[in-house]
């Protein structure tokens, strides 16, 4: 019996050393993150969300874009307004296609043609996104 206050004891005052030992400032530093860290990563989010969004809206607003949109009956503002209400992760997708099939279609590797299918199946996809929300 007597082994086991000691035991008892011991461990007590090991959690207590433990728990007065490490500064408090210490435990707190580790799971908060600090506000101008959080300032800087919302700041971030929303130059990315901007860039994406003009990326986009360039991509749709060209003249070959129109008149792309305006023979598959679909309407170019409709289309333009639609883009500012898909949610950061659609808009950073889209943003990298229409990225990616600008510099495609700069390089010699897509055709006019290609570049309308192109513009049409991501209209197709901002239009359908919206719907679906």
């Amino acid at each position: 019996m007597s082994l086991l206050r000691t035991g008892a004891r011991a461990a007590a005052a090991l959690v207590l050393v433990a728990v007065f030992a490490v500064p408090q400032g210490l435990l707190a530093d580790t799971h908060v993150v600090s506000p101008s860290d959080l300032q800087q990563q919302l700041v971030q989010t929303t130059q990315d969300r901007q860039q994406n969004l003009n990326t986009v809206r360039q991509f749709l607003s060209g003249p070959t874009a129109e008149k792309a949109m305006r023979s598959a009956s679909m309407d170019p503002q409709q289309v333009q307004k639609a883009v500012s209400s898909l949610s950061d992760q659609e808009l950073a997708n889209l943003a990298q296609r229409a990225d990616k099939a600008n510099h495609d279609f700069a390089a010699g590797n897509l055709s006019d043609r290609d570049l309308i299918w192109i513009i049409l199946a991501i209209a197709v996809l901002v239009l359908i996104i919206v719907a679906v929300h």
